[in-house]
């Protein structure tokens, strides 16, 4: 064909020179020769002319997609501008022709390119796999035709080759620009329509994690743990829901427009596609889009901690375990020629939701100081540890370290203000300065809360060593210093612990306060009987944590044993030896002859006692059942055997009837029957009434 348009070309000139041949000098002033006719020329020549023309009308046949393709390829094989700039094979390709057919071949394209924008409009991807491979291939040639094209200009700005080679320039570009618009659509469309629905669980792996009144609930054993892990793992196995086939689609469109010039178009379809993925896999997981003030300022605790901290942390698990790992897979298989594009587009996706989760953690963090606050922020720092590990193998090599900083911030930040609150504890301690004693020597409230709050702390034992071992500070100058002590309990693995230190301190000022609370009850009795009440309340807290128990020691607790049974003595001395004196034998007999009118006073005396200890301690409170038991059992030992054995010796000296009713008022069956009535916190019965 090139030969054919070199022969039309050199017959063209050949009847252009013979129809113009070139004007010489005019030697007639006149202007006669102007008016000279031409040579004639003779019939058959003419007619050898028209022959020329008409053959060569109906030798050119109509362009042809196929025949212009091939020579446009072959064309560009042989032009194709070589990487090395100072190659001399290169020079030799300067100076060259555009042959008519890229003409022709732009002519085609832009002709069906003009049907699709004229109303016929392009069939869908997939539809038509014809259609697909001609808009490849068509893109990759005008691609390369237009980089053979503007790498020539580009060498020779004031050389033109044809005299038309910038408008030719600006047609391939135009024709490149809208088969590569065609592509975007395609590509745009493949994304948010070939995706198959990812099927979410919002619950995720945070079944352990969702009854906020319940921390404890949080622990599982390893192994259970690597199960509950592996089924995070298992709810969107779908994600990120493309087919094969997809994805070689995309593949192919993402390569043609990146080799093509379009890297920023094609990058911008898929980053908007992905990101309005990964909003709707978050709302669906109940993360919310919140800002720092607004959680600080504006978010009540309960709606964090009932719904949005539980999110958080399933959705931070969910993203490492699954959509992260997915979300990289699915750009390194559709940029996979181009692995710095897919590195680059998947930092940008995870970036914003990292950071969108670390503002959350961080806006946590900042909310005002409460202790109920402490085990969802612990929440919240164990799942960003456990993270950490894992950026290596979720991010690009060039990301990880500023992720894994900006991951640690926000853990230190969580870690500092965990500290903050329990080291508060003292505070809460200190500020407890109530004058007003707890009625019945119960449980105070503050033990309770003090000591509920150490046995839940226990289950984040290990946690906490870590945040005090990592982000503790300068103690504080309000915090109160723990004196020396040769041996306290605790063993030389926990005494370095700045954690246990801190609960030891709390546990002192727990013990001072509680000192001073007792002191408020004028009854010497009843003030043993609330410490012994209170110390067995907190012996029993450690005792039933194991971790608290490792934290405050064997040591500790056999101290804390003594000084109960001490608390239990100092009761019983005050209240039942008194009682016990009035059942002595000692005093009674003169001479060996019992006398009644002393006899008649010790009975007296022992009914009064008795009923006034019944009237008084079954409105005192023991609400550990085993305490209670412990402490009738531990009475009636002692009061029981001395009052059988009383009666059984002295009640034949009065006489039956009357006598006998008004001074032995019970029988050691009563005397038991009323000792299980105390310590029930119930308001007095008299007794009287009661035998009636």
């Amino acid at each position: 064909m090139e030969n054919n348009l070199v022969e039309n070309s050199d017959n063209n000139n050949a009847a252009g020179d013979t129809l113009h041949p070139p004007i010489e000098a005019d030697p007639n002033p006149d202007g006669a020769a102007a008016e000279a006719e031409p040579p004639e020329s003779s019939p058959h020549e003419g007619d050898h002319a028209d022959d020329e023309k008409k053959e060569e009308v109906v030798v050119s046949p109509p362009p042809s997609l196929e025949k212009v393709s091939e020579d446009i390829d072959q064309f560009l094989v042989t032009l194709q501008p070589k990487n090395d700039e100072n190659n001399d094979s290169s020079k030799g390709n300067e100076n060259f022709e555009i042959p008519g057919f890229v003409e022709r071949y732009l002519n085609v394209v832009e002709e069906k390119i003009v049907k699709y924008e004229a109303g016929e409009g392009k069939a869908k991807w997939g539809e038509v796999a014809e259609e697909d491979s001609w808009l490849l291939e068509t893109a990759d040639r005008i691609s390369k035709l237009m980089r053979l094209l503007t790498h020539r200009r580009d060498r020779e700005p004031e050389k033109e080759i044809n005299g038309g080679k910038d408008s030719l320039v600006n047609r391939v570009t135009s024709i490149h620009q809208r088969a590569m618009s065609y592509l975007e659509e395609d590509f745009r469309l493949l994304m948010e329509e070939s995706r198959i629905p990812t099927e979410l669980d919002p619950g995720g792996n945070n079944n352990n994690n969702q009854n906020s009144g319940d921390p404890k609930g949080k622990h599982v054993a390893p192994e259970e743990q690597e199960v509950q892990d592996q089924e995070a793992g298992e709810h969107d196995t779908s994600f990120p829901g493309y087919s094969e086939e997809a994805i070689s689609s995309l593949r192919k469109i993402a390569g043609e427009m990146l080799s093509g010039g379009y890297e920023s178009e094609c990058c911008q379809v898929y980053i908007i596609s992905r990101r309005n993925v990964f909003e709707e896999i978050l709302q669906k997981l109940g993360l919310e889009r919140i800002s720092i003030d607004e959680m600080v300022q504006k978010v009540q605790w309960e709606t964090l901690a009932r719904d949005m901290i539980p999110a958080w942390i399933n959705t931070l698990k969910q993203c490492a375990a699954v959509y992260f790992p997915g979300e990289r897979q699915l750009a390194g298989a559709v940029f996979a020629a181009h692995p710095s594009v897919a590195a680059g587009l998947f930092s940008s996706l995870s970036r914003g939701v990292v950071i969108q989760l670390l503002n959350f953690a961080e806006g946590a963090a900042m909310t005002r100081r409460a202790g109920e606050k402490l085990f969802k922020l612990l929440d919240m720092y164990e799942t960003l540890r456990d993270v950490i590990p894992k950026v290596d193998g979720l991010f690009p090599e060039e990301s990880v370290e500023e992720l894994k900083t900006e991951i640690s911030l926000a853990k230190s930040r969580l870690g500092e203000a965990a500290i903050s609150i329990f080291c508060d504890l003292e505070n809460q301690i200190k500020s407890e300065t109530a004058r007003t004693a707890v009625p019945g020597g119960a449980v105070h409230p503050l033990t309770r809360y003090i000591m509920n709050y150490l046995n839940i702390a226990g289950d984040y034992k290990e946690t906490l060593e870590q945040v005090f071992k990592e982000h503790s500070k300068i103690e504080r100058a309000d915090s109160t210093s723990r004196p020396q002590r040769e041996n306290d309990g605790v063993s030389g693995k926990e005494s370095s612990s700045p954690f246990a230190e801190q609960v030891m301190r709390v546990m002192d000022l727990l013990d001072s306060s509680l000192d001073g609370k007792a002191r408020l009850y004028k009854d010497v009795a009843l003030s043993n009987f609330f410490m012994m009440n209170n110390g067995r309340y907190i012996l029993q807290k450690i005792k039933g944590s194991s971790e608290m128990s490792q934290v405050m020691g064997d040591t500790w607790i056999r101290k804390k044993s003594s000084e109960l049974r001490n608390y239990h003595k100092n009761y019983q001395r005050e209240t039942w030896n008194r009682v016990l004196a009035c059942l002595n034998h000692e005093g009674l007999s003169v001479n060996g002859k019992v006398q009644k009118p002393v006899l008649k006073e010790r009975f007296k005396s022992f009914n009064a006692l008795f009923d006034d200890i019944h009237r008084t301690q079954s409105t005192w409170v023991v609400k550990d059942e085993q305490l209670q038991s412990e402490l009738r059992v531990s009475i009636s030992a002692v009061v029981i055997p001395a009052y059988r054995s009383f009666i059984g010796r002295f009640a034949q000296i009065f006489d039956p009837g009357r006598q006998t009713e008004k001074y032995i008022k019970y029988q050691a069956e009563d005397i038991e029957t009323y000792i299980d009535d105390l310590f029930e916190g119930k308001p007095h019965q008299s007794i009287a009434r009661r035998k009636t």
